[in-house]
């Protein structure tokens, strides 16, 4: 997927687009004004369709100004699926286990009050809050983590959403009772000038100086906490631990977060790609796990666990998920997955159906056993709410979560931040997509942290573990390498 150089008045707005926009400012200042806000403040949102050939992530890459906060989301094989933002207008922060009712609460209020377009496109085309969730309630205490909350989502300036080859454009903005009309079209319309689109940058296949990649602890420490749980486990205390390690890609110059991601999005069309970026930090993944899609009342989820490599040799691929399907280890490990997230649903559906067996999953470098779930909600419980229910499913957590929990760090030794944790926006109305964040890496200058880790179970090996991590570190390793 290219992206062509557009000229700066591309995104230009017309008369009659000034002029919707002048008058949501209007009656957001009213609005902000006249007390009938939240905290004071009003959302004022316009959205335009823009042509095709506007690419989202590399108006988002090529317009970013500074260390500001920038979003960028897609998913290439499902009808071109993609949602960036940048800028931030408005901010929601929370941590322990009401974050994700805390953060749902305060879009709801902010979006309900929204003086804004109808909302007439898919959803996600029109206001939106895009960022994520750390693995723990409390995760992210750790240095490196700062820019990334325990829960952090941001409403932007500008949102670009592609679906099935339409682009719209939503440029926000935010009321106080001090602005004035003038003042925010005039900043939001300087803005607007500022996007462009470029080419994502290619990465330098002979870069300069050398790479040093090292494991955050020795592979026998990773070994001895899978033996560790595997005792515990055959003990009857719990029935699966997911167990993660963290190695750390060392380089001499920052790593180019645009090109890495154009590689990621060509090599991984299938996954979830998608870049958070905050100051110096990026956060990056190429996902396989869907945790949650609500549209309307139908909710999209994705049973995820049990994996193991690819081959070149497509007979032996093939020979390699028929091993995976009839393997006792994997299914129930898989089994294990499906049912709490059917259990964690059911209070809030009507209905839930999965698949009776999972299927193969093939990504580019590792083959997973699926099981899609869908459901019928009962009432409209927002993404976000939904999102909570659902995180942490066993596939990074474990079963029972109540004894899984606090044993996960304890043995992995690190701080997970926002890996496997969720990751992606909700709209206006409520609806949204999370995606868990796998595959995962945060850069920070010329360090990259990549995560990666397995299900553990009483049958695991420790040594074979150790080498599924490696497996799936293959996803990102090899590209920042470089």
């Amino acid at each position: 997927m290219t992206a062509a150089t557009l000229p700066a008045d591309r995104f230009a707005l017309s008369g009659a687009d000034r002029s919707r926009l002048e008058r949501r400012l209007r009656a957001a200042v009213r609005r902000a004004r006249g007390g009938g806000a939240s905290r004071g403040e009003a959302l004022a949102a316009i959205t335009v369709v823009v042509g095709c050939e506007v690419d989202p992530a590399a108006v988002a890459f090529a317009s970013r100004v500074g260390g500001e906060p920038a979003f960028v989301f897609e998913q290439p094989e499902r009808g071109g699926s993609a949602l960036a933002g940048l800028g931030c207008v408005r901010s929601f922060v929370a941590e322990g286990p009401a974050r994700f009712v805390t953060v749902a609460r305060a879009w709801r209020a902010l979006a309900g009050g929204a003086c804004a377009d109808a909302l007439d496109g898919p959803p996600g085309s029109g206001p939106v809050a895009i960022g994520g969730f750390a693995f723990a309630s409390d995760g992210g205490r750790a240095p490196h983590w700062s820019p990334y909350p325990p829960a952090s989502l941001h409403v932007p300036e500008v949102a670009l959403h592609r679906r099935d080859g339409v682009v719209r454009l939503t440029l926000m903005a935010l009321a106080t009772p001090d602005d004035t009309v003038e003042d925010l079209l005039a900043r939001v319309q300087r803005r607007v000038a500022s996007l462009r689109q470029a080419p994502l940058p290619l990465l330098d296949p002979d870069p300069a100086g050398s790479v040093r990649v090292a494991s955050a602890m020795a592979p026998e420490h990773y070994e001895a906490a899978v033996a560790r749980a595997v005792e515990r486990i055959r003990a009857g205390e719990l029935k699966k631990i997911v167990l993660a390690r963290e190695v750390a890609v060392h380089t001499p110059a920052p790593h180019d977060v645009a090109a890495i991601h154009g590689v990621l999005r060509e090599a991984f069309p299938a996954c979830f790609v998608f870049a958070v970026m905050r100051g110096e930090h990026a956060f990056i993944a190429a996902s396989p796990e869907l945790l949650l899609r609500r549209e309307g009342l139908r909710a999209s989820t994705l049973g995820l666990a049990g994996s193991t490599r690819r081959s070149a040799d497509p007979a032996v691929d093939d020979h390699l998920g028929e091993q995976l399907l009839r393997s006792d280890k994997d299914r129930e490990e898989h089994a294990i997955v499906v049912r709490r997230i059917e259990r964690a649903l059911r209070p809030h559906s009507v209905w839930i159906t999965a698949a009776p067996e999972p299927v193969i999953a093939k990504m580019a470098n590792i083959q997973h056993l699926a099981t899609p779930i869908r459901a019928q909600l009962a009432q409209p419980i927002s993404a976000i709410e939904l999102v909570g229910t659902l995180h942490p499913t066993p596939a990074v957590g474990g079963e029972p979560l109540a004894v899984a929990g606090p044993m996960i760090p304890a043995l992995e030794g690190m701080d997970r931040g926002w890996y496997a944790g969720p990751v992606g926006w909700a709209d206006a109305g409520e609806d949204g997509e999370f995606c868990v964040a796998l595959r995962s890496a945060l850069l920070e200058r010329g360090v990259a942290r990549c995560f990666a880790g397995v299900g553990v179970v009483g049958e695991s090996d420790p040594a074979a573990e150790l080498a599924e991590t490696e497996v799936k570190l293959q996803a990102l390793l090899p590209v920042l390498s470089f």
